[in-house]
């Protein structure tokens, strides 16, 4: 029986879970998509990159300061606000009659999920303070989460196929109502502290980096590296991320204080988090666009074959609560990562052509990646202390967003060769991706 200081733990939990939902569905569903909203706005490969980016962007840049005002003027009301601009935005995603307009809001949906996410993990850890049954509830947390990453393009292969595009983004509509009315009536509020000033500074820099980068690295893949306006913004992210490291680091509010990274276990969590999901959207995003344009399939098909994958996402999300409550972390952390670096051997291995059945083994194969999710998210948060859960689960979740942003940007990228698509680059740089996390989850779970 879990116990939590809500008067109503379950329908507490099943709200947040709800606004989790919507958020990992939309960083996903809009990827089987792209190419009916091509056909509909037109638009080119980058643009079909960019209104996957400008969401994951502006939810990773936000998060931050999401997490802090949760701290600060409690993580009930920063949900409510979220979810209420998550839902106005899904709307204005829905009508866009062209592709900046749709780019536009679907940054604002960014920004509203931004608000939304560190929140409602925060809630959990409020109202779950025992370390077992925080475990459990977040094992739940995850698989929901899970579910909503995975069954993104299955259900937007499904609602494009039905009654098109714009359905993607007016099905989130009840759901942010059912979560903002269950939150209002369920969730006790987090105890807030005394606000500081906006770390404005910080925002901004944070942001045009993280920006400059994503949009870098996209327009390489349009453009060519050779070309002016993929150098410059690359050159300009590199430059005002280390600027932003060096003000938080002078700043009397930072939105990231650096003494959080001094424990070894939130800081190799951390960049396990922002690792797994720089393979896990990339990876979506090249299998959506490789099924539709090597291979033939229709967006429902692509779908279909990724409902294999979606499947083992929730299995591995759903047991690794319970494992993590039980052994540890350690296990299914390295259970997941090691599955998803199998299933993207399998994909390299696809090539250029397939065949169609080694792509599905593969992807479904990757799928259990999930077994580290809700293990690596109880880790992180075992590191900061209670007072500053808004804070740790913002920073978590802003590198695992910024993890995605990138993974899109870089593999969407590599994913073209000359006039077709390889499957080869890509997967390769995420099975050294995947080493790489296994390598920071031994030190972030070291004894």
């Amino acid at each position: 029986m879990i116990r939590s200081t809500s008067a109503a733990p379950r329908p507490a939990l099943v709200a947040a879970c709800l606004g989790f939902f919507v958020i990992q569905l939309d960083a996903t569903v809009v990827n089987v998509a792209l190419d009916a909203i091509r056909a509909d706005l037109g638009g080119t490969l980058a643009d079909q990159q960019w209104v996957v980016a400008s969401y994951t962007v502006a939810l990773a840049a936000g998060m931050l300061t999401a997490g802090s005002m949760g701290d600060r003027f409690g993580s009930r009301r920063v949900c409510l606000w979220g979810l209420a601009a998550f839902a106005l935005a899904s709307v204005a995603c829905a009508a866009a009659p062209d592709v900046p307009v749709l780019i536009a809001a679907r940054t604002v949906q960014g920004i509203g999920a931004a608000a939304l996410l560190p929140c409602s993990l925060a809630l959990i850890v409020h109202q779950f303070p025992d370390p077992g049954e925080r475990a459990h509830a977040l094992g739940v947390w995850g698989g929901v989460s899970g579910i909503g990453m995975a069954a993104g393009p299955v259900l937007g292969g499904v609602l494009v196929a039905a009654s098109g595009w714009p359905a993607i983004f007016l099905v989130n509509v009840p759901v942010c109502m059912a979560a903002f009315v269950m939150i209002r009536r369920h969730a006790a509020e987090s105890p807030a502290r005394q606000a500081g000033p906006l770390d404005l500074p910080g925002l901004v820099l944070g942001t045009a980096g993280l920006a400059g980068l994503a949009g870098g690295l996209i327009e390489a893949g349009h453009r060519g590296w050779t070309h002016p306006l993929p150098l410059a913004l690359v050159l300009a992210g590199a430059t005002l991320l280390p600027l932003f490291v060096l003000v938080e680091r002078r700043a009397r509010e930072p939105m990231l204080p650096m003494s959080v990274f001094t424990s070894l276990r939130f800081s190799a969590g951390t960049g396990v988090g922002f690792l797994f999901n720089f393979c896990l959207y990339g990876s979506l995003l090249c299998l959506s666009l490789y099924l539709q344009g090597p291979l033939g399939q229709s967006a429902f098909a692509a779908g279909m074959q990724i409902f294999p994958l979606t499947v083992a996402i929730c299995i591995g999300a759903a047991m690794s609560g319970r494992l993590t409550g039980r052994f540890g972390a350690r296990a299914p952390m390295l259970a997941g990562l090691g599955a998803g670096a199998a299933g993207a051997s399998l994909l390299l291995a696809a090539g250029s052509s397939g065949p169609l059945p080694l792509v599905v083994t593969g992807a479904t194969v990757l799928g259990f990646c999930s077994f580290a999710m809700p293990a690596m998210t109880s880790v992180v948060m075992s590191g900061v202390g209670a007072d500053r859960a808004g804070l740790g689960s913002g920073v978590l979740n802003t590198a695992r967003q910024a993890g995605g942003a990138l993974g899109a940007a870089v593999l969407g990228s590599l994913l073209v060769v000359g006039s077709g698509m390889s499957l080869v680059v890509p997967m390769a740089v995420t099975v050294a991706a995947y080493t790489a996390a296994i390598g920071l989850t031994l030190l972030a779970t070291r004894r």
